[in-house]
């Protein structure tokens, strides 16, 4: 029952995040890109169920709503970033210091989000242009620590965790 319990937990947030991503969409100045709240729902689940769910969450849910919006061809370099955007936020938040301060652990897995983007987008359309992505990168993994952040303050007392 507890294997059923965990499949369905994770099933429902990789939905979440597929939804917040495509549902609120802020575009950004630098890029083709946009501001979403995928990110937070990876950050909370990493925060609730650890770095196995953040990156699980983070790698298929992301690489499902760049499916359905058109970006196919993005969707493993999604999986791969997002995942491991997940994944650091939920390992880092195993430390003493990360369970105090949630911001930093979310704040270091958007930079590796980021970080992935940028390796990624050199090998697809050289460094110069893969730096003008940059910044949104950073500033959506950002957004994304800063609501999770809000939402996990709020969360954590509830749920008892």
């Amino acid at each position: 029952m507890k294997k059923t319990k965990t499949l369905v937990t994770y099933a429902v947030l990789m939905a979440l995040t597929v939804v917040m991503t495509m549902v609120v969409q802020i575009p950004t100045p630098t890029s083709y890109g946009y501001l979403n709240l995928g990110d937070m729902v990876i950050f909370v689940a990493a925060f609730m169920l650890g770095k196995k769910a953040g990156f699980l969450v983070g790698g298929i849910g992301s690489a499902m709503a760049d499916i359905l919006l058109g970006w196919g061809a993005y969707a493993p370099i999604t999986f791969v970033a997002k995942g491991l955007e997940g994944f650091v936020a939920g390992l880092l938040m195993e430390t003493t210091w990360g369970k105090k301060l949630p911001f930093i652990p979310t704040a270091i897995g958007g930079l590796v989000m980021a970080g992935g983007y940028y390796l990624a987008e050199i090998f697809m359309y050289g460094a110069k242009a893969a730096v003008v992505n940059l910044p949104a990168n950073i500033m959506q993994g950002l957004f994304g620590a800063t609501a999770a952040t809000i939402l996990w303050r709020v969360l954590k007392n509830r749920l008892k965790v």
